[in-house]
């Protein structure tokens, strides 16, 4: 190709219609401004939320927790109230009773009798009786009932009128039910006509208000009466069986009063003649404001309380749902009321209780028993400090293992030291705390969900002119610079649209400008050389040279045709020579470079040279892909192995004319001779590009590392374009 070649080519030019040739730019690392509001707006949202739900989880926590606590402390205080009204109640009933005048002629009259009583002897076969009683019914059933040993003679009274009486009354009915109706027992003494005359005021008692039994004693200490001629007939508290018990001190204490004003009540105690069942009594003298004859004793059932206790067995009506109860306790911290596990669902709260470690000989007493009374231990925070005289609430471990919610107090009862404490299971307790927090987190996340899609929403809006203003600047970069955004908004986006709508029309009139003179130059550039160094001819130099600061140069080899041209005539070698360099002229017009020089297999190209383009890097690489593509394209059309190795460099150049006889354009310099060593840095085909050049192209094209070539003694980078 000579310098004429060279000068008629020209710059590339845009025809009318023709796409321009779009710059492949990578996208930006980082976050995109509709990303960074998204980020900002759900971060304010998330905060805000987080805030308010925090505040709103405390606040709605603490009053929950605080309404659990009130209702649990109300019903205790509900439970309290009513065992300690019915104690009180007991109390006053038993002081009326015992100061009625039929329990005082039932006293005299008894207390005369059984003197009477004291001079009658029973038989050697009555005794015999009596004896066999004890050792075969009492004592056998007593130690399945306790579980202890126990003498067959240890109750029998030692007085002559217990004695009789406890084989006249005791021995003689078959159960309970009839020894309730039948006072006098026909032996004929005065004590049976007086039972039998008077011994009905006790009858009532039991039936009308619902005592478990009641006693009538002397002032000696003899149990005189009773409405079930119980093994407590006729038996002494002083030297008797039971004289170290609850049931005697009382009675003491009664008789010692001397007032018919002092009533007595004991705690829960193995009461023997009931076969070690829990008992409690209330007792108070019989008597008037002058003389006391004796002392009525009133035994009350576990059933009592547990009535009072657990509200008649309604404790989810009461409001303790499915795991509360109030139950009572005594300073030795066993029950003194029936647990209401064990009476809902007594295997799995014995297996609780066990598991608790609780005894399993406990628990088989209490299964045997049927209640909780003097067996289930109760060795807690709450009794500790109820004991202790606290009125309180805490969260702590209950006596069957469970984190339970509980509140405890003393119950003011004169003569007993118990205390109640109400407790449920946490987890039922805190129920509505848990359902609160789930459904506030369930509104939380529901409105971060809405402000998500409000802020991805408002950021698309917001960045939408955003967005259109950078693809209109992407196309002027592309070059269409007929490009117009709407700036129809008046706010900033507004402002930054109509100063790109007067960017872009100033850029098109220049644009224009540019075209007009490049119209003109070309009729120019269809001479020999470049207007300046024919200029310079023509002055008669013989010299003439130009310096190009920045100029891309392209050197492209093509591998292999040797071999190729091997076989052909010399015809069909120029042909097939002729043919590629045809090809790589169409691609350097087409592309926008300028073609300096073609050799046998070879082809040096410039761009930036004979008009400066600030793409001149890019163009070269272009073009030295569309020479590759060219050689590709006839292998698979002639046949062969051909190859391209092509060099791209840029730098300084000097373009000028070589010879005088026989005039040529020529290309040399720094750039054109990096251009020739990088093609040759591995040897293997491809496009091998200088340092420089992989510098301003970095980013918009993707290369590999292939070697290294020494300028001026500094090792420089080779790189290789990638294709993938």
């Amino acid at each position: 190709m000579t310098a004429a070649d060279a000068v008629a080519d020209g710059p590339p030019r845009a025809e009318s219609g023709e796409a321009p040739h779009r710059r492949t730019k990578r996208r930006r690392a980082g976050l995109s401004i509709q990303s960074k509001l998204l980020i900002m707006m759900l971060a304010v949202s998330l905060v805000s939320s987080v805030v308010i739900g925090a505040i709103g989880f405390v606040s709605g926590r603490d009053s929950l927790r605080e309404a659990a606590i009130d209702q649990l402390t109300t019903i205790r205080e509900l439970r309290v109230g009513e065992i300690e009204s019915e104690m009180r109640s007991i109390q006053q009933t038993v002081e009326l009773n015992s100061r009625n005048r039929s329990a005082q002629m039932l006293s005299e009259e008894l207390n005369a009798a059984w003197d009477d009583l004291q001079t009658r002897q029973l038989t050697p076969a009555q005794e015999a009786e009596l004896e066999a009683y004890y050792a075969d019914v009492f004592v056998p059933e007593l130690e399945i009932r306790t579980g202890a040993p126990y003498s067959d003679t240890a109750f029998i009274p030692e007085s002559a009128a217990g004695q009789w009486l406890q084989y006249h009354y005791t021995i003689q009915f078959p159960d309970f039910a009839t020894a309730l109706t039948i006072d006098n027992s026909a032996d004929g003494t005065p004590f049976s006509a007086a039972a039998g005359e008077h011994g009905g005021y006790v009858s009532r008692l039991v039936d009308e208000i619902g005592y478990e039994d009641v006693l009538v004693l002397n002032l000696d200490g003899d149990v005189v009466f009773s409405a079930y001629k119980g093994v407590d007939l006729g038996t002494n508290l002083d030297d008797g069986p039971y004289r170290e018990s609850l049931f005697a001190d009382a009675y003491r204490d009664v008789v010692a009063s001397n007032s018919v004003e002092t009533v007595a009540v004991t705690d829960f105690e193995r009461w023997i003649p009931s076969l070690g069942e829990p008992t409690m009594w209330v007792m108070s003298p019989i008597g008037d404001d002058e003389d006391i004859t004796g002392v009525l004793a009133v035994q009350i059932a576990v059933d009592t309380i547990d009535a009072v206790m657990t509200g008649d067995f309604s404790w989810a009506e009461q409001g303790l749902g499915e795991t509360g109860e109030v139950y009572l306790a005594g300073p030795d911290r066993l029950m003194r009321s029936t647990a209401r596990g064990l009476i809902e669902g007594p295997e799995q709260y014995l297996a609780d209780i066990v598991a608790n470690d609780t005894a399993q000989a406990t628990a088989d007493q209490i299964r045997s028993a049927g209640h909780t009374v003097l067996l289930q231990p109760v060795e807690t925070v709450s009794v500790d400090a109820a004991l202790s005289g606290a009125t309180g609430t805490s969260v702590s471990e209950s006596f069957n293992g469970r984190e339970s919610l509980t509140a405890y107090t003393p119950v003011e009862v004169a003569g007993l030291d118990w205390v109640a404490v109400a407790h449920t299971r946490s987890t039922e307790a805190f129920a509505p705390v848990s359902e609160f927090t789930r459904n506030l987190v369930l509104s939380t996340l529901g409105i971060l969900l809405a402000v998500s899609v409000a802020s991805l929403l408002l950021a698309q809006v917001l960045t939408r002119p955003l967005r259109s203003l950078v693809n209109a600047v992407r196309r002027v970069s592309a070059g269409e610079l007929d490009v117009h955004v709407p700036a129809e908004s008046r706010d900033e986006f507004g402002d930054l649209g109509e100063a790109f709508n007067d960017m872009a029309g100033s850029l098109r009139i220049k644009q224009q400008l540019i075209d007009r003179q490049r119209t003109e130059n070309e009729e120019l550039l269809r001479t020999l050389m470049p207007d300046s160094v024919a200029e310079r001819y023509r002055r008669g130099e013989e010299t003439i040279a130009e310096e190009h600061e920045d100029v891309s140069v392209v050197f492209g080899e093509i591998v292999g045709f040797d071999d190729f041209a091997a076989g052909l005539t010399v015809e069909e070698e120029t042909a097939a020579l002729n043919a590629l360099m045809r090809g790589f002229d169409e691609a350097a017009e087409r592309v926008g470079v300028e073609s300096v020089r073609t050799l046998r297999g070879g082809y040096l190209a410039s761009s930036g040279l004979v008009a400066p383009r600030v793409d001149n890097v890019r163009r070269s690489v272009e073009f030295a892909r569309e020479m590759r593509i060219v050689v590709q394209r006839f292998t698979a059309q002639q046949g062969g192995d051909l190859s391209l190795r092509a060099g791209v460099a840029t730098g300084a150049v000097t373009s000028g004319i070589v010879a005088r006889t026989n005039l040529a354009y020529d290309l040399w310099g720094e750039a054109v001779n990096l251009a020739y060593r990088v093609r040759e840095v591995t040897g293997e085909p491809g496009i091998y590009v200088s340092d420089a050049v992989r510098t301003r192209l970095h980013g918009s094209y993707t290369f590999a590392e292939a070697g290294t070539v020494h300028v001026d003694g500094t090792p420089s980078a080779v790189w290789r374009f990638d294709e993938s």
